[in-house]
């Protein structure tokens, strides 16, 4: 009798600890799709991909989705694949690269729809880490404070500044850092990266050509300095007011025989995949942490800031990774300073990242210009399309830092 309870005990043990261990796994899966339009309006100079990476553990599934577009959201694509692949929430994060071109909506769903199922198929056992390097500067604030007071666009010359900013003056406030996440498995070989940086992928003003401009050359070296043994995932910051300082001023038209700066392109890329691949290398997961991923998604609405028959509901989202790695989604294009303000918040208790242009739902925004920067003025910051009411990305910023603190058990 007595032996018999024992095993009976034993059988209950040994079904229990594979439960244990596998709330405790965090598993990833990533994939990567080329998405240039089949039939493009210009000229191809280099391709245009979506790539994809899902996260599982202890009962939570996301995934992010990053294309290497202009904007995107997609209401009814993001709940068919939430449904599909049993997501609590999926991201969208377009880099802005203002040299892309969208495919038609049925085709490009559809690659949609196979690089997160590629993702889905691709799942392994992952570690995490992740972390920040600072390095000189790639990026200045567009919006350049004036002799009288005022704010106006780098694009503007005046007696002190030429338009463009040839001299590649470094106007601030910026962020001179660039963040990894990165995914590998149980053998310590690297799969996935998340690459973080605020800045607007516009080194070509006006190209007339397909490019991923700096972001493309970015990942694609990233990726050969792994042997391309790795999908990385590049996503923007708080870049609404952030511009390259590798600058070309642009063609007059798709005529124009003067070709684009390419070489600009691809040296702020590889300054930047540099940065990048050896931060990559520095990183390890913490031998402590446990696998777990805590999401709080919320939204806040908002009226225009001169109209207010304008109606916005603002989704974002808090994702907590091991109780280590904190990330605030935020849509539209939101100013440096809310990248700057967050990661301050954060550390040292976790490390914070920072992901703008990143929609999960809702409206997108367009602008999110800080109060001071609506206050001194110039594009995104009091005029351009259809700004929001101002104080919206602060009112949002402060929610995130809330759901933060209850996401952690801090608030009684």
């Amino acid at each position: 009798m007595k032996a018999t309870r024992f095993l009976v005990l034993l059988s209950c043990l040994a079904l229990a600890i594979p439960s244990v261990f596998a709330a405790e796994k965090l598993m990833a899966g990533t994939a990567k799709i080329n998405i240039t339009p089949l039939q493009p309006k210009y000229p191809v100079h280099d391709s245009l991909y979506a790539r994809s990476l899902i996260l599982e553990a202890n009962g939570t599934r996301i995934a992010f989705v990053a294309l290497d577009l202009g904007g995107y959201t997609n209401i009814p694509l993001a709940e068919s694949l939430k449904k599909q692949f049993r997501l609590q929430e999926i991201y969208f994060c377009p880099q802005h690269t203002h040299s892309s071109e969208r495919a038609p909506q049925e085709w490009l769903e559809k690659q949609l729809v196979a690089v997160v199922q590629q993702a889905d198929g691709n799942m392994f056992e992952a570690r995490i880490s992740g972390g920040y390097r600072t390095f000189p500067q790639l990026s200045f604030n567009r919006l350049v404070l004036r002799e009288d007071g005022r704010a106006r666009e780098s694009w503007v010359g005046d007696d002190h500044y030429r338009a463009v900013n040839p001299e590649r003056i470094p106007h601030g406030p910026v962020d001179p850092a660039v963040g990894i996440i990165k995914l590998e498995d149980l053998a310590g070989e690297p799969k996935a990266f998340i690459m973080n940086y605020a800045c607007h992928p516009d080194v070509a003003w006006n190209n007339f050509e397909i490019s991923a401009d700096y972001v493309g050359y970015a990942v694609r070296y990233t990726e050969e300095a792994f042997d391309k043994k790795v999908s990385c995932l590049f996503v923007q910051g708080g870049g609404g007011n952030q511009a390259p300082l590798f600058k070309d001023g642009g063609r007059t038209g798709p005529d124009d025989p003067r070709p684009s700066n390419y070489d600009l392109i691809e040296r702020m890329g590889k300054l930047l995949s540099i940065e990048a691949v050896k931060l990559a290398k520095e990183l390890y997961p913490h031998p402590h942490d446990r696998a777990d991923i805590k999401v709080k998604a919320d939204s806040l609405f908002f009226t225009g800031r001169y109209d207010n028959a304008l109606h916005y509901n603002v989704h974002f989202s808090v994702v907590v990774i091991n109780n280590r790695y904190v990330i605030a989604t935020v849509p539209g294009e939101p100013f440096i300073k809310f990248q700057t303000d967050w990661k301050r918040e954060i550390q040292p208790y976790a490390v914070p990242f920072f992901f703008g242009y990143t929609w999960n739902g809702g409206t997108w925004p367009i602008y999110l210009p800080d109060i001071r920067s609506a206050a001194y003025g110039g594009y995104g910051a009091d005029h351009g399309p259809d700004l929001i009411e101002v104080g919206a990305g602060e009112k949002i910023m402060i929610r995130q830092l809330e759901n933060y603190y209850h996401l952690m058990g801090v608030f009684k």
